[in-house]
């Protein structure tokens, strides 16, 4: 239990897609990542590695996000994965489910959809359980 690695959010944003600039299709990242644009696509993280996105107040994404660290201030249309840790801030706008390890909302934030908990050991169980009955 205590022995667990849990990934930390990165302190620097190595990629910005800035105010005024539309991006059709998905985008794959590693690292920090901030998003003052437009997204239309689905935004993941690479697999393994932690990555940290920031959604800013002007930034969207239309398809579904999936990260190690999500902080939003905008909005998303899609369905939402933070594997360690979800902030949503006062003007955060998400329409879809969102699946979370740790969850912050403010208040003022807006949310359409469900909160889905997802526990590591819960996880490991299910697997277990799949490969004992296969």
């Amino acid at each position: 239990m205590f022995n667990k690695k849990h990934s930390k959010p990165q302190s620097r944003i190595d990629t910005l897609i800035g105010l005024g600039t539309v991006i059709d299709g998905n985008v794959t990242f590693s690292g920090g990542m901030r998003i003052d644009g437009q997204v239309n696509g689905d935004v993941i993280a690479m697999p393994g590695k932690p990555s940290t996105l920031i959604l800013s107040e002007l930034g969207s994404v239309n398809g579904a996000v999936s990260v190690t660290h999500l902080v939003v201030n905008g909005a998303i249309c899609g369905d939402v994965t933070a594997t360690e840790y979800l902030e949503l801030h006062a003007k955060a706008r998400v329409t879809g489910n969102v699946h979370y390890k740790t969850l912050e909302i403010q208040i003022g934030a807006m949310l359409q959809g469900h909160l889905v908990h997802t526990n590591a050991a819960d996880q490991e169980n299910v697997v277990a359980f799949k490969s004992s009955n296969a």
